[in-house]
């Protein structure tokens, strides 16, 4: 089976032989296939037996972007992330903004990029992390390790930007592989992520995890008019950061806008992100940031209120964190300041 063309097998403590099908364990669907079928990503596929991912290696999207797009604000702040991402997805969201890849089933691409020509990319244009972003990493996850393994040799980090729906297996294997994720809270709410969502609720579990294993996590949630924005329903996913994750974790509140199946919702108004913002500081969040609507974020110590980073969409206008820690009372920031 030549690599290039159909896939590449995946390792095998990422699938088990369930009678005449396997299960693939890189995200929570656990998807039992028949010999020829693909999971609900449609990139994974039972071949022979052996779980193929056939996207390894085959870059849909590729750019150089603010690691402050992420959106991650207390990692390697004004440094360049190379963003990478594949077609297909696990999640099937309305609202997806990178549709045209995510919701692709079928694999086209024919040109491989070998984890160690990625790695070189990022070299040449001195990036100091690889995002896995644009669709969800997850389903591409044996290429992404095989990417962030080959980085480390060279002091590059590896983030993934992702919707929290990753198996146990993965999340427990990402130690020390993966530095950092920025993961969707999209609703607290099972039936929604289930009928609309077309997947388990399970982001709960999965950050919870994260954080066990040592990543640094942060949280966003896009803020969709009718959908998840009544006060009581943000106050969940408020509490839960504070109380589970702790109150170091940053929340990044992100404006709707219309996009692919919902293109007949109008807009986050800011008054709605503004009141989103005051939920989540009453829970006892330190950092909570608005996106997507032009604002100035900054980052204050949660000791003195002294302003350490300045920012405007993905310009940093100041940064004043010295050693990790705020240049006026010398308390420490929570995040990771250093490449």
């Amino acid at each position: 089976m030549s690599e290039t063309l159909t896939g590449k097998p995946v390792l095998e403590k990422f699938y088990e032989k369930k009678g005449e099908r396997i299960v693939c364990k890189l995200c929570r669907h656990y998807c039992q296939l028949k010999d020829g079928q693909v999971g609900v990503c449609g990139v994974n596929k039972n071949e022979g037996g052996q779980l193929v991912n056939l996207v390894y290696g085959k870059i849909a999207a590729l750019h150089l972007d603010p690691i402050e797009k992420k959106p991650l604000y207390h990692f390697l702040p004004g440094t360049t992330a190379l963003s990478i991402g594949t077609v297909g997805c696990n999640m099937h969201c309305p609202f997806c903004q990178n549709w045209q890849i995510s919701q692709i089933r079928q694999v086209e691409q024919q040109d491989y990029v070998a984890p160690e020509d990625l790695v070189q990319l990022a070299l040449k244009y001195d990036a100091k992390t690889i995002a896995y972003t644009y669709n969800e990493p997850t389903i591409f996850y044996p290429y992404a390790r095989d990417v962030a393994l080959e980085a480390k040799k060279y002091g590059i980090k590896s983030i993934f930007v992702t919707n929290g729906i990753e198996s146990e297996e993965v999340v427990k294997d990402m130690k020390g592989i993966i530095d950092a994720a920025n993961v969707d809270f999209k609703a607290y709410d099972e039936k929604y992520y289930k009928r609309y969502l077309k997947a388990p609720f399970t982001v709960r579990e999965t950050l919870k995890l994260m954080k066990e294993t040592g990543l640094w996590v942060e949280v966003t949630t896009l803020v969709i008019p009718g959908v998840n924005d009544a006060p009581e329903h943000l106050e969940k996913i408020a509490k839960f950061i504070a109380n589970e994750l702790g109150t170091e974790t940053p929340w990044h509140l992100s404006a709707f806008h219309p996009d692919y199946k919902m293109t007949d919702t109008n807009h986050t108004p800011k008054s709605t992100l503004e009141m989103a913002y005051d939920i989540g500081k009453k829970a006892g969040l330190k950092f909570v940031y608005l996106g997507n609507i032009g604002v100035k974020n900054t980052t204050y110590c949660p000791n003195c209120h002294a302003a350490l980073i300045e920012r405007i969409g993905y310009v940093l206008l100041s940064y004043r964190i010295v050693d990790g820690a705020c240049y006026h009372c010398k308390t420490k920031i929570p995040g990771v300041w250093n490449p």
